[in-house]
């Protein structure tokens, strides 16, 4: 048995490991969040008036651009994963990038501009909080969500352009190598996921309630 396989018995057996890994890993970061939209499920009905008043105060307009943002970057993953099967070398460092130095940053630097603005709104929960009003614990617990989740968020964010950017590193590497197919494959499972947990995100934090 050749010793990068140890201790697989096979390639296809350390491929087929790696993917039931990350799904398992997925499952559960679904757990984890599953947790915080329980919390939107409970407070966002008992808590109704207070609710609905913090997501009048989220901006719609970043979190629009955001949301259209990273919906671009699957896209763009998907082409990296479509030149990796190709052995398209150069495609498959160019796509992972422009996702993650591009997409991923300028998604990550308009929350935190998003964050700078409701700090100085006084919208963080606590001393100062600017609602007002027999509701405003209700807008306190809708914000407690909205920096927890978004904050979390952003954290998964990271570690996925950390991630494209070793999958951009392995394969600028190997030259004359195989292009790291799985790699590729399973980093990009990684990143739908966040993904798909923003556009879950999305309708709570700016939508629902909000006409």
């Amino acid at each position: 048995m050749p010793d990068d396989l140890a201790p697989y018995d096979t390639p296809q057996h350390r491929d087929e490991t790696a993917v039931a890994g990350m799904w398992l890993f997925l499952a559960s970061e679904v757990l984890l969040f599953g947790g915080l939209f329980l919390v939107v499920l409970v407070y966002s009905h008992t808590r109704k008036a207070g609710w609905i008043m913090g997501v009048r105060h989220t901006n719609l307009t970043i979190g629009s651009i955001n949301t259209l943002l990273l919906l671009t970057s699957s896209g763009v993953y998907t082409l990296a994963v479509v030149a990796a099967r190709e052995k398209g070398r150069t495609r498959c460092i160019i796509a992972p990038a422009l996702t993650a130095a591009g997409l991923g940053v300028a998604f990550l630097g308009l929350k935190s501009w998003e964050w700078h603005l409701e700090f100085n709104e006084h919208l963080f929960p606590g001393a100062g909080f600017s609602i007002s009003g027999p509701d405003a614990g209700g807008a306190q617990l809708f914000y407690s969500f909205y920096f927890l989740s978004t904050a979390l968020h952003g954290l998964h964010m990271l570690v996925g352009i950390g991630l494209i950017l070793w999958v951009c590193y392995c394969t600028a590497r190997r030259r004359g190598l195989p292009v790291p197919v799985i790699p590729v494959e399973v980093v990009g499972l990684y990143w739908s996921f966040v993904d798909l947990v923003w556009i879950l995100l999305f309708p709570v934090l700016y939508l629902i309630g909000r006409v």
